[in-house]
């Protein structure tokens, strides 16, 4: 029986289980004031995408899906806006959701480990991350792992809500 956490790329047979996880993660979000993502975003589609490309990433506990990351270079033309350069490669974590059990269990923390592995593996220096300015936990965990706040932007497939950037540059 598998009792540690194992990270590893996401395979279309995953697809249910990351779709359950971000309906269980969804209402907790909102519940707390945070509507970055809704029933409609992100949606299989999405997740599908990112398999296609290689980009998602699951953190599995005893065979359960508890963690789902999308690691890419991706940077959306709004990032512009916040204080980095962001003309630069980096690798971007995107769609980072955690089952609602498996909470502070640092199953965030070990896929964004997993971020700097792959950028190294990439030859990249520069990782990134947004959140929604409502998301307290986030806000929390990215200047504990190293990442620097840098400013605020809106993004427009989500309009009227605020995000929070957060940078990590690697030695």
């Amino acid at each position: 029986m598998q009792t540690q956490l194992l990270i590893r790329r996401a395979t279309v047979a995953d697809l249910p289980a990351i779709v359950a996880l971000v309906r269980d993660v969804v209402p907790l979000m909102n519940a707390s004031g945070n509507f970055q993502w809704t029933a409609e975003y992100p949606n299989a589609a999405v997740f599908e995408k990112d398999i296609a490309q290689n980009h998602l990433w699951v953190a599995e506990l005893t065979g359960q899906v508890i963690g789902i990351a999308a690691l890419t270079q991706d940077q959306d033309a709004e990032y512009a806006d916040a204080d980095w350069d962001a003309t630069e490669p980096a690798l971007v974590t995107h769609r980072l959701a955690v089952s609602p059990q498996a909470q502070g269990l640092g199953v965030a923390q070990a896929l964004l480990q997993q971020a700097e592995h792959e950028a190294r593996a990439l030859g990249l220096r520069t990782l990134r991350v947004d959140t929604n300015s409502e998301n307290a936990a986030t806000q929390r965990l990215f200047p504990k792992l190293g990442y620097r706040f840098a400013g605020e932007i809106k993004l427009a497939f989500r309009p009227g809500l605020r995000f929070f950037c957060y940078e990590k540059r690697l030695d």
